[in-house]
């Protein structure tokens, strides 16, 4: 076990340390402690931040740019071109935060049009085969498990947990905190703080594990019994969802069910896919 901590643990030496057998193009920008593994590739236009692990046989290409403290295992494909017919050749980008683990074979795709980014912010973990599309935007403290697929255009907001063996649709949002079983069907926006699951995806109520560890009766005011409260208003009541919201809005709400209620009002809007029915009972 200790041998394996150190194939991933930063050199001593503050200068860059390539392998011998890694191709890096002289143009690519290597802060201090970057470790760069055999068989890797790194082209030019590829920023890579202070003590970030790069392993065997991982592809860095196009316009992208690695924060510090990132671990990228092998036969990851980073920064490559999108895989969209109406790619036409922009010099779009990719943009990585800080401490992200990255794991095997995960592939993450640049933006289509000129002047787009594809964004993972800070802390996440994408477990191996993990595939991100064009346009995708990740926030911080997220894990994703194995196999997941991601479509273009897709959003997922802080500490949402997704797991495995599932693909998400193009343009569906995932709030914060939320968590997606493994297997499900993901076609529809999925309200942060919620837990779904199924095939099709159904809403089964909230993700109250993730919130009480998360801390939420704390640090939110009204806590984890106000945020029932308002779940229970929009999909339990009776009342269609944007009924509910205009009852929720008359009374003084929290942090956490202000954005509730915030998500899915764009989420109903004109041109979105709207947010996951809740089951039913005949389900």
């Amino acid at each position: 076990m200790s041998k394996l901590k150190n194939l991933h643990s930063i050199p001593a030496e503050r200068s860059a340390q390539v392998h011998p057998l890694a191709v890096v193009d002289p143009l690519a920008e290597l802060d201090d402690g970057v470790s760069i593994g055999p068989g890797a590739v790194v082209g030019p236009e590829v920023k890579i931040g202070a003590d970030t692990w790069i392993g065997p046989n991982v592809v860095l290409d196009g316009r992208l740019t690695l924060g510090e403290q990132n671990r990228v295992f092998p036969g990851a494909c980073l920064g490559l071109e999108p895989q969209d017919l109406k790619y036409r050749g922009a010099a779009t980008e990719v943009v990585i935060g800080n401490g992200n683990t990255i794991r095997e074979c995960v592939t993450i795709n640049r933006a289509t049009n000129e002047g787009e980014k594809t964004i993972i912010g800070d802390g996440n973990l994408l477990m191996a085969y993990c595939h991100l599309g064009h346009n995708c935007e990740l926030g911080n403290g997220i894990v994703m498990s194995n196999g997941i697929q991601v479509a273009g255009h897709v959003l997922i907001e802080d500490r949402a947990v997704i797991g495995g063996c599932l693909g998400i649709h193009q343009f569906v949002q995932i709030g914060r905190l939320a968590m997606v079983g493994g297997m499900t069907r993901v076609d529809r926006d999925i309200p942060p703080y919620c837990l779904a699951e199924g095939h099709p995806g159904r809403l089964r109520g909230l993700n109250r594990v993730g919130l009480r560890r998360n801390g939420i009766e704390s640090h939110d005011g009204g806590g984890l019994r106000e945020l029932q409260e308002t779940w229970a208003l929009l999909f339990r009541s009776g009342y269609v969802i944007a009924e509910g919201l205009k009852l929720a809005r008359s009374e003084q709400l929290s942090l956490a069910s202000t954005h509730l209620c915030d998500f899915l009002e764009a989420s109903i809007q004109k041109g979105r896919r709207g947010p996951m029915p809740v089951i039913s009972a005949n389900e």
